[in-house]
């Protein structure tokens, strides 16, 4: 089978091989593995590198046992491995595409010109490049028929086809990721594990002007329907991320606070809502009758 199977084609096939299945057992996602890892890349080096010295050694070796055969026997390899690599019809397609005469019928296309002695010869067009032609004709004519017929999407309809497409995917990629949340993508959570993540921000952060039951103290009181800054989810959002009142508001949280934490932690303070503190102080802005703001059970 070697002495058939020619090196340059031997190589390639195994080595295609040991990449498929390398990518069958490497877990690599969406993506090729040997993209995705550097050892995977390394690894098919190396394999690569070692059947090319393969070849190398075994190549050397058939050397060196030819030289020690005797005559007989040396033509007999010789004349064998002479039959394993006749390719005759990877040499007559080539031939073919080139549509030459060959040099014996030269005579025949001889023109009768020529020029100090230099003589032309009135070869055909290769025909592959005769086909070649044949086929950026019929590329043609269906690309206008197409784009200036039938009005089909140029490259700037798909561009923006595309860019359509990323900010939706933008969008819904936004949903799911809480670190990317902010005024505009926030919503209500009711999960108990949120909440719970939400009430320890709470009183960690909160308890020393809100209390603990959200009574209110120095800050005002979170239990009832008035709000000063608004009382839906997004407007508490905002007034934890950027702060209160100028001049006499609480702190902006967005540089200690995660956008995921100030997302808990203003759904927890809304589920204080219609609960009763032990020491509530007054009301203080207006009444919020927006969404976002009934007990969570």
């Amino acid at each position: 089978m070697r002495k058939l199977i020619p090196s340059w084609i031997r190589i390639p096939v195994a080595f295609l091989i040991i990449v498929a299945i390398t990518e069958y057992f490497v877990d690599s996602g969406g993506k090729p593995a040997f993209m995705e890892y550097t050892a995977v890349q390394l690894f098919l080096i190396l394999v690569l590198l070692i059947l090319i010295a393969i070849e190398a050694v075994l190549g050397a070796l058939e050397t060196i046992m030819l030289h020690k055969l005797d005559e007989e026997a040396k033509a007999r390899f010789l004349a064998e491995k002479e039959f394993g690599y006749k390719f005759t019809w990877l040499k007559e397609t080539y031939t073919k595409l080139l549509g030459q005469k060959p040099i014996e019928q030269e005579s025949e296309i001889i023109l009768d010109h020529n020029y100090d002695g230099i003589k032309e010869l009135d070869n055909n067009l290769p025909p592959w490049w005769v086909y070649a032609f044949y086929m950026s004709i019929i590329f043609a004519v269906v690309y206008f028929l197409k784009y200036q017929v039938f009005n089909g999407d140029t490259q700037l309809d798909e561009l923006e086809t595309e860019i359509a497409e990323a900010r939706i995917s933008i969008e819904e990629y936004k949903k799911t990721a809480k670190d990317l949340v902010d005024f505009n993508t926030v919503t209500l959570l009711s999960d108990a594990s949120d909440l719970k993540a939400g009430k320890a921000t709470f009183e960690t952060n909160c308890v020393a002007c809100h209390m603990a039951d959200g009574g209110g103290g120095i800050g005002p009181n979170l239990t009832d329907k008035h709000w000063i800054l608004g009382g839906d989810i997004k407007h508490v959002f905002k007034t934890v991320s950027e702060g209160g009142r100028s001049g006499k508001g609480m702190i902006a949280w967005k540089s200690q606070l995660k956008p995921a934490q100030m997302a808990q932690v203003a759904s927890y303070v809304l589920s204080l809502q219609g609960t009763t503190p032990a020491n509530p102080k007054e009301p203080q802005g207006d009444i919020w009758e927006g969404e976002d703001t009934a007990e969570i059970q």
